[in-house]
């Protein structure tokens, strides 16, 4: 396969590399993709499925927002 493009090399991989630090989450019925951040932080990307449209206009899950990721175990 041939890839031409005037974007250097080590840009376009680093891109793709970047997508394995995304991670779906559940958060109040909420599903949504999240970048993991340092510091058990975590910052909205996108919401994939919400409970009621409201949910879309809630500011608590705006796209950039940021959010405490602090995983626990359930029984």
């Amino acid at each position: 396969m041939s890839f031409y493009t005037i974007i250097p090399e080590e840009l376009q991989w680093e891109h793709e590399e970047s997508q394995e630090m995304y991670s779906e989450i559940e958060l109040g019925g909420v599903l949504m993709q999240v970048r993991m951040d340092g510091g058990n932080r975590a910052t909205i990307v996108r919401l994939l499925r919400c409970n009621s449209l409201d949910d879309y206009l809630n500011p608590a899950y705006a796209p950039g927002g940021q959010i405490a990721y602090i995983p626990i175990l359930l029984r």
